[in-house]
């Protein structure tokens, strides 16, 4: 039987310009759940925590509490403006907590609350917001983002800290490890209602997608095709992931491809290279190390770095992990050792890039220079629909950066670089302020690129689903090469034998979808499997095809009927490609099980 709620907001509603956010919803939180926030950027997540909080006000609901409950709410941006130093801040409030409490927790999170406020860092800034809310004693404790701008060292303790704690919490983060690890119920904001069920963030997809195919269905029994159609992006998930899927198994085979080079101890002898490996080779590190002081940071590293390679860096912070990847691209010479990087090297750092978000800039400006056409890779695409792929409503065009969200500044930037002819791509943390979804796109465009991707993350399971290989810091100057993912290296790091369980868990890697059952192939399938990888590249033909006839600047006002149609038709085809991908991946896999 479920205990009484120490919180509840009932037919809650707040309306946003000429509609409403959301209607009418139901908020009922019991005084040990483990709440999962999900909900795309701009579905009204953080107002929604900041309604349970108490900050803002509905323009209409009751809001009831248990007397006596302490609600806590870490933000996603405090506002330290007002303090001299990050301790004034953790004790400013009504109901400051006491000092010694907050200087505990402090020296555990390794952070000096006496420092400046204006001249800390982000992750400083966030460690002393933790202390505060944590030190608080909350029954209720909302986090928005909570491991924004946090190293690994500081996610983890954060996550033990929750694990032991007997109140209340509602999260949003698009931290995926940390959510399945935590949660044990999802609250799901879609489009303006919110939905409860009593599992954890780990059965939340599995939950979604069963939600949009019985829409799928109602609305193919009600004729309401183009009401269900309106929601382009949510009926596209699904396919995005199925397809993710089919990567994630080739992911698992270049691991494996990868493992082979790499020496029994991880490390990788450049001498005893084959020819093919020294010509696919762009970066080549022998012998590396660099100190600051008597510090050394890195220590007798060796590495090729082949193109193709997707490449984690992961490590606590001050552990060196941007002196390392300012090596690897040349901006900082090592003390000892050599670097050797490709003459036909063409790098972008997309952190280096966000000096373009001027804030009266439009949409147009960042993705195309004003144009309504993109050179993507060296294929020309309309601006609307490329705007479509980052799954951005294509009348955004004309929309200026001032009014974009964190989660969409973000998309746009990575929409603009990933069209560029460049051969290597560095992304430093490049999932603070993406939603579920464009971490699932993310993963789909780094997996279709065919440079070197360098990747320095704090999101563990983005990490698992991505990178080929990971260079592992411990702040000792050694380097650790990894074939895998970061649960790989966190299966090696880990000596700690209070920690063991919980190790040989999360160091599973994410499952490779099963194999189909070896069900002989009827005459269809095996047709299909044959035929649909020319189908696909007609389709690209033609779609490339009416996208050049699109080019034309005056058809729209010579021909608008003729825009019209081969627009139609462009959306039509891509719909067709993704079906044709889906159907060649399954049959793919029902290939490899029969052959096995």
């Amino acid at each position: 039987m479920r205990a009484p709620p120490i919180l509840s907001y009932e037919d809650l509603s707040l309306q946003q310009g000429a509609g409403w956010l959301f209607s009418d919803i139901d908020v009922f939180i019991g005084p040990r759940d483990r709440l999962a926030l999900i909900g795309r950027n701009g579905a009204g997540k953080t107002t929604l925590m900041k309604l349970v909080a108490g900050i803002l006000e509905p323009d209409k609901g009751k809001r009831t509490v248990v007397p006596g409950t302490n609600i806590v709410i870490l933000e996603q941006d405090p506002d330290f403006a007002p303090f001299e130093k990050l301790i004034d801040y953790c004790l400013s409030g009504e109901r400051a907590p006491p000092e010694h409490e907050i200087r505990s927790i402090a020296d555990q999170l390794g952070i000096d609350l006496d420092r400046e406020a204006k001249t800390a860092s982000g992750g400083e800034r966030r460690r002393a917001a933790i202390c505060r809310a944590l030190a608080s004693e909350p029954d209720l404790l909302l986090l928005d983002e909570p491991t924004n701008h946090l190293d690994l060292a500081a996610i983890e303790w954060l996550e033990d800290w929750l694990t032991r704690y007997k109140g209340a919490f509602m999260v949003i983060s698009h931290d995926r490890t940390f959510l399945t690890r935590l949660t044990r119920q999802t609250f799901w904001l879609d489009r303006g209602s919110l939905r409860r069920n009593e599992i954890g963030f780990g059965g939340y997809e599995a939950w979604m997608e069963a939600v949009y195919a019985e829409e799928a269905r109602a609305a193919d029994k009600l004729d309401a095709k183009l009401k269900i159609e309106a929601h382009w992006l949510e009926r596209g998930v699904t396919a995005r992931r199925k397809r993710n899927q089919g990567r994630l198994a080739k992911l698992w085979e270049m691991r494996a491809q990868r493992a082979a080079m790499l020496g029994p101890q991880g490390t990788a002898k450049l001498a005893a290279a084959s020819d093919e490996s020294k010509t696919k080779t762009v970066i080549a590190a022998e012998g590396v190390s660099k100190s600051f002081g008597d510090r050394k940071i890195i220590r007798d590293f060796t590495l090729r770095i082949q193109r193709g390679d997707r490449i984690g860096i992961v490590g606590a912070n001050g552990t060196g992990k941007t002196t390392l990847i300012r090596m690897l691209t040349g901006e900082m010479q090592p003390d000892e050792g050599k670097i050797t990087l490709s003459k036909t090297l063409t790098g972008i750092i997309i952190d280096q890039q966000r000096k373009l978000l001027l804030p009266e800039k439009k949409v147009r400006d960042v993705l195309a220079d004003g144009s309504d056409w993109i050179v993507v890779r060296g294929h020309k695409k309309h601006i609307q629909g490329y705007l479509k792929e980052f799954l951005f409503d294509p009348n955004l065009v004309e929309a200026r950066i001032g009014t974009l969200s964190g989660g969409e500044r973000s998309r746009l930037l990575l929409a603009r670089e990933f069209a560029r002819e460049a051969n290597l791509l560095v992304l430093d943390e490049p999932t603070n302020d993406l939603d579920l979804e464009t971490l699932d796109l993310l993963q789909e465009v780094i997996a279709d690129y065919e440079g070197t991707v360098l990747i320095v993350s704090h999101d563990r399971d983005f990490l698992d689903r991505t990178v080929t290989l990971t260079l592992g810091l411990d702040g000792s100057g050694k380097v650790d090469i990894i074939a895998g993912g970061y649960a790989d290296w966190e299966a090696k790091r880990d000596r700690r034998p209070q920690n063991a369980a919980k190790t040989q868990k999360a160091a599973q890697p994410p499952t490779a979808p099963p194999p189909p059952k070896a069900v002989k192939l009827t005459y269809k399938d095996q047709r299909d499997y044959d035929l649909l990888p020319k189908r696909i590249e007609d389709i690209d033909a033609e779609i490339a095809k009416a996208e050049a006839e699109l080019f034309d600047a005056s058809l729209y006002t010579r021909n608008p009927k003729r825009f019209a149609d081969l627009t139609s038709a462009i959306d039509a085809l891509r719909a067709e490609k993704d079906a044709a991908e889906e159907r060649w991946l399954e049959l793919a896999e029902m290939v490899e099980a029969l052959a096995s």
